[in-house]
């Protein structure tokens, strides 16, 4: 008897067993084992608000996520009828004499008993005029950053930098059939323009009306940059630069003062980089006058989803 079982055992292990009719099956050592069983993620369209908590899958299963930051105007839309009806109807819930109909839309989004309506919407940034992403927050909390957008008076002049993963195409049920990327934004800063330029520090040597319009021309350079959807590195660290590094608008004041004129803006990968992506930021000036050309790079890091400083403005030598 010991000697039969030893046998099945052995059996066992090696993937058969021997029945009493004389025939081979394959078992598995462990039954509750399935070798060959793969998990797959859960994927679906969905059809909730676009403000809802936003779920993105990797790019293209490589492991690599797409982050973005970009530089654009917000705009809130009506995804379907029903929503906007129901905005007509908090509308006349609230006091609007006197106001404009953006005042309005804005009035009605800030009253928090209407934050049900800020959920239901369709949030696009638009890039130089065209649609570019639809805006979910990753943390739901991050909602007023949204309504935060919205101004009661719009201007051309209004920014709104978008920080985040970029998701995949947006299902035309989703925005009244917008098929666009969505990104899960973890920061939304909104201001505008001049009031960007007042909040750069000014160069103790040069004066306000040399600096202003300096700093102004080189942002409006950076900004018709070709395609900047701020979702390529090297749009990523341009835009990460032109809204937090303020030498750049100081080397930018100086150069202008010596009579050169900026002639240039490349990205390049640095020498540097191995474990993290870093990238060499590189402005040429010419002179007027000479034709001789002048290059100052600075250095960033834009491995992870905010980018960072490495090297700050020095000169730059081709090599």
């Amino acid at each position: 008897m010991n000697e039969q079982t030893e046998s099945i055992e052995q059996s066992i292990d090696s993937g058969q067993v021997k029945k009493n009719d004389g025939t081979i099956v394959p078992v598995s050592p462990y039954p509750g084992a399935r070798t060959t069983s793969t998990i797959a993620p859960q994927g679906g369209t969905g059809t909730c608000g676009c403000a809802g908590n936003a779920s993105l899958s990797l790019n293209g299963g490589t492991g690599m996520v797409p982050y973005v930051y970009a530089i654009g105007r917000v705009e809130a839309r009506f995804p379907n009828l029903s929503v906007e009806k129901e905005f007509a109807q908090a509308t006349g819930r609230t006091e609007t004499v006197g106001k404009t109909d953006q005042q309005t839309f804005h009035a009605v989004l800030s009253q928090r008993e209407n934050r049900y309506l800020v959920r239901q919407l369709c949030w696009v940034l638009s890039i130089q005029g065209l649609e570019t992403y639809l805006l979910q927050p990753r943390d739901p909390a991050d909602i007023d950053l949204l309504v935060e957008a919205i101004r009661p008076a719009p201007s051309p002049d209004d920014i709104d930098v978008v920080i985040g993963l970029r998701g995949p195409i947006a299902p035309p049920e989703m925005c009244n059939g917008l098929m666009i990327p969505i990104v899960a934004f973890d920061q939304i800063y909104s201001f505008n323009r001049d009031a960007l330029i007042k909040a750069i520090p000014k160069p103790e040597k040069t004066t306000a009306a040399q600096f202003g319009p300096a700093a102004e021309e080189l942002f409006n350079r950076i900004m018709q940059l070709t395609d900047n959807a701020g979702a390529t590195d090297e749009h990523r660290v341009l835009n990460y630069l032109v809204m937090r590094y303020p030498a750049i608008y100081a080397k930018a004041a100086e150069e202008f003062g010596r009579d050169f004129s900026l002639t240039g803006v490349e990205v390049r990968p640095s020498p540097l980089s191995s474990t993290r992506n870093i990238v060499d930021v590189i402005f040429s000036y010419t002179n007027r006058n000479t034709d001789f050309t002048e290059k100052f790079f600075v250095r960033c890091d834009v491995t992870e989803e905010f980018p960072f400083l490495v090297t700050k403005m020095s000169p730059y030598y081709d090599r």
